[in-house]
C-alpha cells in the first residue's frame, strides 16, 4: 500500500536523484536531448530547503521504498513539483500524491491551485482536474527555456473560507 509522509530536508538529494531519473526518462519524448541534458544536470533549487523545512513536501513510499514526491508551496498554492520513479509511472502514485497535496491545499484554504506543467505531464494534470490556461516558455533555473503549460484548478467551494 502506498503511504504518504512529510519529506525531510536530509532526503532532498535522494529525491532530487529520483526527479533527475524522471526528467531523463519521462520527459525525453517532448524535449530535445540538449534540453534534457541541461535540465537533468541542474542542482536542487535553494527554495527546496524552505519548502521541505516548512512541511510542503510529501513523499510516497511502499515497503520503505521512495516511489515519488510532490511539493505544494503553502504560501502561494503553487504545485512546485510532482515526480514519480519512472519504473513506477502509471501505477497511481502520482494520483495518490496529488490527493495528499490537495489535502494540504484544503488545510491552507486555497481557492485554486496552479502549476507549470511539462508537456509530457499535461494529460496527467488534466485528469486531475487542471485546465491549461496558456502555453508558456518557462525559464528554468538552469538557464534554459522549456515549453510548458500554465495550468489551474479551482478547489471545491466548501474547502475555502
Amino acid at each position: 500500500m502506498i503511504e504518504l509522509r512529510t519529506g525531510d530536508v536530509p532526503e532532498i538529494p535522494l529525491l532530487w536523484s529520483l526527479r533527475t531519473r524522471a526528467v531523463r526518462q519521462l520527459c525525453a519524448s517532448h524535449y530535445s536531448p540538449e534540453q534534457i541534458g541541461i535540465w537533468s544536470e541542474s542542482p536542487p533549487p535553494e527554495s527546496y530547503l524552505r519548502l521541505f523545512a516548512t512541511r510542503c513536501a510529501l513523499v510516497a513510499e511502499e515497503d520503505g521504498q521512495r516511489l515519488g514526491y510532490g511539493i505544494l508551496d503553502r504560501q502561494s498554492g503553487e504545485l512546485i513539483a510532482l515526480f514519480v520513479e519512472p519504473a513506477q509511472a502509471g501505477k497511481g502514485i502520482g494520483k495518490r500524491l496529488m490527493e495528499g497535496l490537495e489535502a494540504m491545499a484544503i488545510e491552507e484554504h486555497f481557492s485554486r491551485l496552479y502549476l507549470y506543467s511539462s508537456l509530457n505531464a499535461a494529460d496527467f494534470y488534466r485528469a486531475m482536474g487542471f485546465v491549461a490556461v496558456r502555453d508558456e516558455a518557462y525559464q528554468h533555473p538552469s538557464g534554459i527555456t522549456l515549453r510548458s503549460l500554465y495550468m489551474e484548478r479551482a478547489m471545491p467551494a466548501d474547502s475555502v473560507h
